[in-house]
């Protein structure tokens, strides 16, 4: 009797398959299409960014265009299409990366460098996220940091911890800069060109987030570190097979010889190369995809692996993390339905118009809590900022509350849920990668995005009493 306890236990709820949640949101998607009103802004260039942004007052109603079954069948095609250049980026990286892993001067590294580490992992864990914070919080990486998921993956588990944590140390470290913003480009750089506020204005508020989200972050990270290093069984992982992984070598049976030294060099130099192009000349997808096709083939060269192989390890590496490159695709459909039924704009229009509704003190809780909602839709972080702050800026004149905290809002709303969204295709690249299904990395990580929002609201609550201001 208590045998069948267990096991009814056991077939509670559960998180849906990632497919089965992307076609939900997708069927949600249109019938939303019968349902909103459909309307659009007109598209003015805005002088301060020089992008494309909605006239906050040219809002007007159109015939409806409701999505019917078959169109929203073939918006699953046309959303991979349309996520082409994300999707074919992660089978190139996951094709790189097993070519140069067949090298084996990886594997001999980091096993080199977990046997330095002995009895000092616990650092390891938060001088890694504070790095990948830097970039996020400079650059807005996002897509960028995904070829060093299996680099921290592979130190993860040398380390006794689980994939979700070698993920976590570079997604998680990336998505904490991106919620301080003080130096992106891509959200605060742009919401505050056209809110007509200084460039990273109102940096010491922005500052003090970060490191409140940083604190939590590394604590969250660490604590479920700690719980599946004591007992793996505690790993949401438990029981799903990985990525393969020889679990009968130790430390002691890997020989760091002089080629694995060169190789490992000429990924790092790559690697430097590759950070300098995106700092210094905004490369973006093609240009990384580019570079780490010339790093996998003078690794190969260098490792004395012969060309077959190689290319067995590129299709292999490729097919390992084929699901996650399908799922960026299928994610894009839900955006490609919404334009179709001509409701994006309308869904934006009536959720600033519900904000003058609501109390001063918490208007800029509900424009964060809007860009939340509307960032399910719109992941692109630049492309949220240039739709919602011609909408925001003039509404927060209106509703006496500043401009500098209205861009705070969406800052903040375009970031939390980031770590969570089923349409980023940031966070897809990066579990696709690692071959960590959605659904798993859905329950170690949901409580972390609801943590940081109540600390975020609480800053806004904050900025809107102080009236915080452009410097």
């Amino acid at each position: 009797m208590e045998e069948e306890k267990k096991v009814s236990k056991k077939k509670g709820f559960r998180v849906p398959h990632t497919y089965v949640l992307i076609i939900c949101m997708l069927i949600l998607a249109t019938v939303l299409t019968y349902l909103i009103p459909a309307g659009s802004y007109d598209r003015v260039i805005d002088p301060n960014t020089g992008r494309s942004v909605p006239d906050v007052e040219t809002f007007k109603r159109m015939e409806n265009t409701p999505v019917n079954f078959f169109n929203m069948i073939q918006a699953i095609p046309k959303g991979m299409a349309d996520a082409a250049s994300i999707v074919f980026f992660v089978f190139i990286i996951g094709g790189s990366f097993a070519m140069i892993q067949s090298t084996g001067a990886i594997d001999a590294g980091v096993v080199k460098l977990i046997g330095k580490l002995k009895n000092k992992e616990k650092i390891m864990i938060p001088a890694v996220m504070f790095l990948f914070s830097i970039l996020g919080f400079t650059i807005g990486a996002a897509e960028e940091i995904i070829p060093f998921i299996p680099i921290a993956v592979m130190i993860a588990r040398g380390l006794g911890y689980d994939d979700i944590v070698g993920i976590a140390m570079v997604s998680t470290g990336a998505a904490v800069g991106f919620c301080g913003g003080m130096l992106n480009p891509f959200t605060t750089g742009i919401s505050q060109g056209i809110a007509e506020l200084p460039l990273y204005s109102g940096i010491g508020l922005r500052t003090v987030g970060y490191i409140i989200f940083y604190i939590i972050a590394v604590w969250y990270v660490t604590r479920y570190a700690s719980k599946v290093k004591a007992d793996p069984t505690k790993s949401v992982l438990y029981g799903l097979k990985t990525s393969e992984v020889d679990e009968n070598k130790t430390v002691d049976s890997y020989e760091f010889t002089t080629r694995h030294k060169i190789t490992l060099s000429a990924v790092i130099i790559g690697l430097g190369i590759m950070i300098y192009g995106v700092l210094r000349y905004g490369w973006f997808i093609n240009q990384i995809s580019a570079m780490f096709i010339i790093i996998a083939v003078a690794s190969i060269f260098i490792g004395g692996v012969n060309t077959t192989d190689a290319a067995n390890a590129f299709v292999k590496g490729a097919k390992d993390i084929a699901f996650g490159a399908i799922v960026i695709g299928l994610a894009r459909s839900v955006l490609v339905v919404l334009e179709q039924g001509n409701i994006l704009d309308s869904i934006v229009y009536y959720s600033a118009n519900a904000l003058i509704l609501l109390p001063r003190q918490i208007i800029s809780v509900g424009i964060f809590a809007i860009t939340s909602v509307i960032n399910f839709v719109i992941p692109s972080g630049s492309g949220l900022n240039a739709t919602l702050m011609p909408i925001m800026a003039p509404l927060s004149d209106a509703v006496g509350i500043t401009r500098q905290t209205a861009v705070l809002a969406v800052t903040y709303g375009d970031a939390f849920t980031n770590q969570i969204i089923p349409t980023s295709g940031a966070l897809l690249g990066a579990l696709g990668i690692a071959n960590v299904p959605y659904e798993k990395w859905l329950k170690y990580n949901w409580k972390l995005p609801v943590i940081w929002s109540i600390c975020g609201a609480m800053i806004l609550i904050i900025a809107t009493t102080i009236n915080y201001g452009p410097f």
